[in-house]
């Protein structure tokens, strides 16, 4: 065997194992990217479940409710 079938019989080889694992690498990226994008909808969820809940809180009617459910407790006890 001569070097330059070598050559040809490595480079051959090589690019075997570059499509394998490039199959390999989309198929992980694929699904890396649609875990991403169904962690990002759950975070846009929470983000927006935390707005409603800090409007509710920061609600001056809240405030008045609870101080009321307050005062009927020490009237019970």
């Amino acid at each position: 065997m001569n070097i330059t079938a070598v050559a040809i019989v490595a480079i051959v080889c090589w690019a075997i194992v570059e499509l394998t694992n490039g199959t390999k690498t989309k198929k992980k990226n694929k699904a890396a990217l649609e875990q991403d994008a169904e962690l990002a909808k759950q975070v846009s969820d929470l983000k927006e479940r935390i707005e409603t809940l800090e409007k509710i809180v920061t609600d001056e009617k809240y405030d008045l409710h609870r101080q009321f459910d307050d005062l009927k407790k020490d009237r019970v006890a």
